[in-house]
């Protein structure tokens, strides 16, 4: 039996995932979590979609790009 099978948000949680990587933790977002903690990373669906296609997932790439954001206001 599949992971997300088991996972009774799996789904909902697909229609909310903005991470274009195909990997076997989409739509298991206590999985992804602890995956990119592990690595001092954040997941995709921090970023905006622009951002999420540099597959960047550093904190420091999301502090900068929000001090850019922030800046500009």
């Amino acid at each position: 039996m599949r992971k997300q099978d088991q996972c009774p948000r799996a789904q909902i949680n697909r229609k909310y995932c903005n991470c274009t990587y195909d990997c076997e933790k989409h739509g298991l977002c206590c999985e992804c979590l602890h995956y990119h903690r592990q690595r001092n990373e954040l997941p995709a669906c921090y970023f905006t979609p622009e951002e999420e296609k540099t597959y960047n997932r550093s904190i420091d790439f999301f502090l900068q790009r929000r001090a850019k954001t922030s800046s500009s206001k």
